[in-house]
């Protein structure tokens, strides 16, 4: 394999750091750029393809930048199954241009129902990013503690909820292998480290045999 990047991917790169170049993650000083490459090398370390690869440095696009990336210019520029990746890992309505977003329960529950009836191979992009939110967010309560939670527009336990709920979601889904027992390992722990109490999940307890063998 050539030590240099394909031209479609680096014309991703290229564009990523146009649309979100100045931008950090909520109240935070990481470059929203480094979730986006973060979440991108998790795909392709498990496996995943470029089409996968470039819909991961894309998947933010139509939920915070729709005025600058519209869903036609995506199809346009990288192809329908770039796209379909893209709006998987999206939780606005399909329609969304910028303004204020629906509530965000509703948006969360609508997202978990999509998919779980969605075929597996679509969904390792969300998964990562998943992932990588979570990774920040438990950087971040090691510094900052339960101030936190102040951040977000849902508190902590909806929070908690919903990571619980996408990983359960896409286990029923049939999504399976490193990338989902990392982000149920996460979920694990930031349920603990946030000191709640949760319902037990599908996974804790193939989790407490894997952490005593």
């Amino acid at each position: 394999m050539p030590d240099i990047l394909s031209s479609r991917l680096v014309d991703a790169i290229e564009l990523v750091v146009q649309i979100h170049g100045r931008d950090s993650r909520k109240q935070s000083p990481v470059p929203v750029i480094a979730h986006l490459l973060g979440v991108c090398a998790l795909v392709q370390h498990d496996g995943g393809d470029e089409d996968e690869a470039i819909a991961a440095l894309l998947h933010d696009a139509l939920e915070d930048k729709p005025d600058l990336l519209s869903a036609v210019a995506i199809e346009e520029r990288f192809g329908n199954r770039v796209l379909q990746l893209v709006r998987i890992s999206t939780d606005t309505p399909a329609d969304y241009a910028g303004g204020d977003k629906p509530p965000w329960k509703h948006r969360k529950e609508a997202y978990l129902a999509h998919v779980r009836q969605l075929d597996a191979t679509f969904l390792r992009v969300t998964v990562a990013d998943k992932i990588d939110n979570l990774r920040a967010l438990l950087a971040d309560h090691a510094r900052l503690g339960d101030a936190l939670w102040s951040r977000f527009n849902a508190p902590k336990e909806d929070q908690l909820w919903y990571y619980r709920s996408a990983a359960e979601a896409y286990r029923e889904a049939g999504f399976s292998g490193p990338l989902l027992n990392e982000l149920e390992r996460l979920v694990e722990l930031l349920q603990r480290t946030a000191t709640v109490t949760s319902p037990a999940s599908p996974f804790h307890e193939s989790d407490k045999a894997r952490s005593q063998a």
